[in-house]
């Protein structure tokens, strides 16, 4: 009898927590922007600063109601995260900005470059609140990790007992970039002309690429799954991941829409994997960079074809 009493109170915490974490994300995440836009064919201007005041409140909660506490730390990243985003969002549109990144003559490469600084400016922004928390890089993903590290058996993908990363590693990466591959170019069908004349464009992609996969691993999956898992367990942690990455590119996603969200969904369920069982960012980035490549020369390709 008192090992009951003694249980329920912690399940009903844990449920608060996990409610609590879940709901947080969601607010947050592109879903508002996608409700929106479903409805009434626009985001609002207002919505983003909605979301500001929303987990600043849910951030106020973590500090005085003692049963979400221990989410301090989350929804602490959390509106960093997001109040970086809009400063490079009121820096991007900015004239001096856009006169400079943004302007009719300006190259893919220096197109990009805007992008990149402020996106750079996000991530640099959760590294530093992680490093203030957490004060160790290992406590948040900031280091190589082991590259050969056992993978845990998952059947319906083949992964069976004494498999590591170093196999699998190179599998996934693989596999994802042809996910994206074949459908962009049945999508483009680019014609020889074009794939020449985007081969200069290349040192640009790789670049773009390499850094993107980093700046979206910093703020989507370190900021989570260093917050999480110890809080609400690995596997709502490894949920809310999934569904923050997916929905991010449910609009603007390239695909976007449904088939968007479910592939990178299922590649935010992969990352996320690699980062907790190796303990690192090396295999998460690597296998977010390949399909990146591919994304970002199909942007050199339409470029090249203005």
């Amino acid at each position: 009898m008192s090992n009951s009493n003694n249980t329920s109170p912690s399940r009903t915490k844990k449920r608060i927590l996990i409610i609590s974490a879940w709901t947080a994300m969601l607010l947050i995440s592109s879903l508002p922007d996608i409700l929106w836009n479903g409805l009434t064919g626009q985001v609002p201007a207002w919505l983003d600063w909605g979301k500001v005041g929303a987990i600043a409140l849910f951030f106020g909660l973590t500090l005085i109601w003692k049963r979400i506490r221990s989410l301090w730390q989350y929804a602490c990243v959390l509106l960093v995260f997001y109040l970086a985003y809009i400063v490079s969002q009121w820096v991007g549109n900015t004239p001096w900005w856009q006169s400079r990144f943004n302007g009719p003559d300006v190259s893919f490469t220096v197109g990009y470059l805007g992008i990149y600084i402020l996106d750079f400016g996000i991530a640099a922004s959760v590294i530093a609140v992680l490093w203030a928390m957490k004060r160790r890089r290992e406590a948040f993903f900031l280091v190589k990790g082991q590259r050969d590290a056992p993978i845990k058996p998952v059947r319906w993908l083949g992964i069976r007992e004494g498999e590591s990363w170093r196999t699998f590693g190179w599998i996934f990466a693989i596999a994802a970039s042809l996910a994206v591959l074949i459908p962009t170019i049945l999508a483009m069908r680019p014609s020889p002309d074009a794939l020449l004349r985007a081969v200069p464009l290349l040192p640009s992609v790789l670049l773009f690429a390499a850094i993107n996969a980093f700046n979206e691993e910093i703020y989507y999956r370190t900021s989570l799954l260093s917050t999480l898992p110890e809080v609400i367990g690995r596997n709502h942690a490894q949920l809310i991941n999934v569904a923050l990455f997916g929905l991010a590119h449910y609009l603007y996603g390239s695909p976007p829409g449904m088939i968007g969200f479910l592939m990178t969904g299922f590649l935010a369920w992969l990352l996320g994997k690699s980062m907790l069982e190796t303990k690192g960012l090396l295999w998460p980035w690597f296998i977010h960079f390949l399909p990146d490549m591919v994304v970002f020369t199909s942007y050199a390709i339409v470029f090249v074809q203005k």
